[in-house]
């Protein structure tokens, strides 16, 4: 929470009682470093001349000369990658559509206050914008390029499982693959920030991924013993490895060898970097028609607008938990999974709701939402390595289904 604390916040609105309320409100949390500006226009050259100096940006939207629309649309074209929160009460439609306009202007749109400023909805707003923060921070104590070959030349990347439980039966359907690498000074495992940064910038994720691929798909026959042989496991694939057009070879050559069919198999995509290029489309297309199942990770943290995901080969899509976090409470993200479960049903792909922390917000998945929706989360079960998570499935099965 003191990292957080250190965020700073331009606040933009033509009206000086609400520059104020809002101001004494964030204080009162905490939060030090606040700009106040009642000129979109002066608020815009600000945040122009540095571009990662602000974390969040708080506007209204009815503003004289530049209102919230445009320094929304020119936040985007600048390239602000900080979170945006609307200061005014909207209709359904119009936040639906809000947040539209704000992924194909390239902004990420937190969620909406209205007002009077209240408490608790600020409190909710600032809870999604630190989980959506959070996931933009590095760790500080990044393993070197050199640290990073010598764990790839040790065989030390390790595959951790988290599983996606359907809303309906509590039986797990498939079970996400996240990399750790045991720590050489401790008994910690190295979490992916660590070394995900390094392996990408010094083009180290192809040798670490198909290690890490290599042994889970090792670990798939052992786990489909308690899971059931319809168990799927979801590998997280990097951007990079997308612009390789041999790709899909790769991993079938893997795949073949450890004897799994494609349907076993979900590709997870990160929604940020998911549409990038027409090489990582042709890339997708081709893992889709060899029969892998595709999955866009992430969703709402980056910038696929609710129309493509009509034209897009993905089977699967991961709802990001800064739209989770307090989903039972928050009309914006209500609003915006409820459109998200209208495409599903129609498009036929699964949904899963991931970062669910709380009693209140799974309670509200499984009663929204009539047909099924897979659930994954710290309150169901934390990341764990193979036998483990075996063991927890058993108990699993045992409070829950039997």
């Amino acid at each position: 929470m003191m990292d957080s604390l250190n965020h700073r916040f331009a606040i933009v609105d033509d009206s000086p009682a609400i520059l104020l309320v809002l101001e004494a409100h964030l204080k009162q949390q905490g939060y030090q470093h606040i700009d106040t500006f009642t000129d979109a226009t002066l608020a815009f050259e600000r945040i122009s001349k540095d571009l990662n100096y602000y974390q969040a940006v708080f506007t209204d939207l009815n503003m004289p000369d530049m209102d919230g629309m445009t320094l929304i649309r020119l936040l985007g074209q600048q390239g602000f990658t900080g979170g945006v929160v609307i200061i005014s009460e909207m209709e359904k439609k119009v936040i639906a559509l809000a947040s539209e306009l704000a992924k194909e202007n390239k902004t990420h749109l937190i969620g909406n206050i209205s007002k009077p400023i209240d408490s608790a909805k600020l409190n909710l707003i600032l809870s999604k914008l630190n989980a959506f923060l959070d996931k933009k921070v590095l760790d500080l104590g990044q393993m070197t390029e050199q640290e990073l070959i010598n764990a790839i030349k040790k065989n030390m990347i390790t595959p951790y499982y988290q599983p996606k439980i359907c809303s309906k039966t509590n039986l797990v359907e498939s079970v996400e693959v996240l990399a750790r690498i045991a720590n050489d000074h401790s008994h910690l495992m190295l979490q992916p920030k660590s070394f995900i940064p390094t392996a990408e910038k010094f083009s180290l994720i192809d040798s670490f991924s198909f290690q890490l691929f290599d042994k889970a798909m090792a670990d798939y026959h052992h786990l489909a013993k308690s899971f059931g042989s319809q168990l799927k496991i979801a590998v997280n694939v990097s951007p990079t490895q997308l612009d390789n057009l041999d790709f899909p070879s790769q991993l079938d050559s893997l795949r073949e060898h450890h004897g799994l069919n494609p349907a076993h198999i979900i590709i997870e995509i990160t929604e940020e970097y998911a549409l990038k290029t027409t090489t990582q489309l042709e890339t997708l297309n081709r893992l889709r028609m060899r029969g892998y199942l595709m999955s866009l990770d992430d969703f709402g943290t980056g910038f696929t607008n609710l129309t493509q995901l009509r034209t897009l080969p993905f089977t699967e899509i991961k709802i990001d938990c800064s739209l989770i976090r307090n989903i039972q409470s928050d009309k914006f993200s209500q609003v915006i999974v409820e459109s998200l479960k209208q495409i599903a049903k129609e498009q036929h792909f699964t949904l899963v709701a991931e970062g669910i922390e709380q009693f209140s917000e799974l309670e509200y998945l499984q009663n929204e939402f009539e047909d099924p929706i897979l659930l994954q989360g710290y309150l169901i079960c934390r990341p764990k390595p193979c036998n483990e998570m075996v063991h927890w499935y058993k108990n699993w099965l045992n409070h829950t289904v039997n």
